[in-house]
C-alpha cells in the first residue's frame, strides 16, 4: 500500500456527510481553470522555450500532485505558468494534445498506447502519474446480490466507465486472473457518477468503481466489494501519466525538463496525505469528509519502462492493440540532477 492510501473503514462508509460529487464538472468558465499565475506569452523567458503551458486534465484524485504544484507556485519557480484545462475524458484530452490545443495532457495509458500503436501520432511520456493500489479500483455489487466472489460474475452484466478504456482492460484482466472468461460477461458503459444508482436500481449486476465512487456507492446504496483489481498480474499496474507529442518534446526540451522537475517535487511532497487532502474538495469536487477517508492511488513521477511495458502487453493480450510497442523509446529521459 502506498504512503498516501489507507483502507476505508467499513464502519465509516455509511456515516459520510452528504455532498454530491460533481464528477466531470468543469473547472472555471468554459471548462478552464487558469492556475499558476496570469497568462504569459507562448514564447520563452530565458528559463524555458514556452512559458505558458496548457495541460489537459480531469477532475480526479490522482491529479493531486499537479494541483499541489500549481497552488504552491512550483511551476513559477521553473519559469512556467500552467493552465489546467478540464477535458471530458482522457481520450478527448489526448486528442486535443495531438491537435495542438494542449501542450501536455493527463490520461490513462490505454489511449496513449493505442494512438502510438495505430500510428495516429508519435507520442512521448513526459511523466508518470499514478499506479494501482489496494481498494482504489474495485468491482462492487448491490447488498442484496448473490454475487460475492469473482467467479460469480460469469454471465453477469458489469458497468465500466467506457469501452476501450483502462476500465475495460482492468476488469477483463482481473476476471481472467480468477479463471473467469471475460467473453462470458456483458460490459455496459456507464459514467462513474451514475454507477451507484445503477447498482441500487439493479440495472447492472456489478460495477467497476474507482475512488471516490467506491466510498460513495457504499454510503449511498450499501454496495459491497466483489474483487479488487490490484491483484495478481495487475498489482501496482501503472494506470495514468502525462504525455505530449514527440514534436512538442523535441522543440521544447527545457520546458519539458522543467515540468518533470516540478512533478518530481510535487509527487514527493504528496506522499504526505495531509498536503493534498485539503485540495480534493476543490478540484475533485468531493466533500471534506469523503476526502478524508477515500483511498488514494500510488503517486509516481518517473516513468519506468519495465513497469510501463506491462500495460501494452496486457492491451495486446486482450485485443486493444495488435502490435508490440517499445515503451522505453516513448519515455522522455528525466533531467539530469
Amino acid at each position: 500500500m502506498s504512503p498516501g492510501s489507507r483502507p476505508v473503514p467499513r464502519r465509516n462508509l455509511l456515516k459520510i456527510a452528504g455532498g454530491a460529487v460533481a464528477a466531470g464538472a468543469l473547472m472555471g468558465a468554459g471548462g478552464c481553470g487558469l492556475l499558476g499565475g496570469s497568462k504569459s506569452a507562448d514564447g520563452g523567458n530565458g528559463q524555458v522555450e514556452k512559458a505558458h503551458l496548457r495541460v489537459g486534465a480531469l477532475p480526479v484524485n490522482d491529479l493531486a500532485p499537479l494541483h499541489l504544484a500549481v497552488r504552491n507556485g512550483y511551476f513559477q519557480q521553473e519559469g512556467l505558468t500552467v493552465e489546467i484545462v478540464t477535458a471530458p475524458d482522457g481520450s478527448a484530452a489526448l486528442n486535443s494534445t495531438i491537435g495542438g490545443d494542449y501542450d501536455i495532457t493527463y490520461s490513462s495509458y490505454v489511449p496513449f498506447f493505442q494512438a502510438q500503436a495505430k500510428g495516429v501520432a508519435q507520442l512521448k511520456i513526459v511523466a508518470d502519474c499514478a499506479s494501482a493500489a489496494p481498494n482504489t479500483t474495485v468491482a462492487m455489487t448491490s447488498p442484496g446480490s448473490k454475487i460475492r466472489k469473482p467467479q460469480d460474475l460469469s454471465g453477469k452484466t458489469i458497468a465500466i466507465s467506457g469501452m476501450n478504456t483502462i476500465s475495460e482492460l482492468l476488469i477483463k484482466a482481473t476476471l481472467q486472473a480468477y479463471g473467469v472468461n471475460p467473453d462470458k460477461v456483458k460490459l455496459v458503459p456507464i459514467p462513474f457518477i451514475n454507477m451507484p444508482s445503477a447498482l441500487a436500481q439493479e440495472r447492472v449486476d456489478a460495477a467497476l468503481l474507482t475512488e471516490p465512487f467506491i466510498t460513495l456507492a457504499a454510503r449511498d446504496s450499501g454496495a459491497v466489494p466483489v474483487v479488487d483489481t490490484d491483484t495478481g498480474p495487475l498489482t501496482d499496474l501503472p494506470l495514468t501519466g502525462y504525455g505530449a507529442t514527440a514534436q512538442f518534446c523535441d522543440q521544447n526540451p527545457k520546458t519539458v525538463a522543467a515540468f518533470q522537475r516540478v512533478m518530481d517535487r510535487a509527487v514527493a511532497e504528496s506522499q504526505d496525505r495531509s498536503k493534498i487532502e485539503p485540495l480534493l474538495p476543490d478540484f475533485a469536487k468531493i466533500d471534506k469528509e469523503t476526502a478524508s477517508i477515500i483511498t488514494l492511488l500510488k503517486f509516481n513521477s518517473h516513468p519506468d519502462a519495465t513497469r510501463l511495458q506491462r500495460v501494452p502487453r496486457l492491451m495486446k493480450e486482450f485485443g486493444f492493440i495488435n502490435t508490440d510497442l517499445d515503451v522505453a523509446s516513448m519515455i522522455v529521459a528525466p533531467p539530469q540532477s
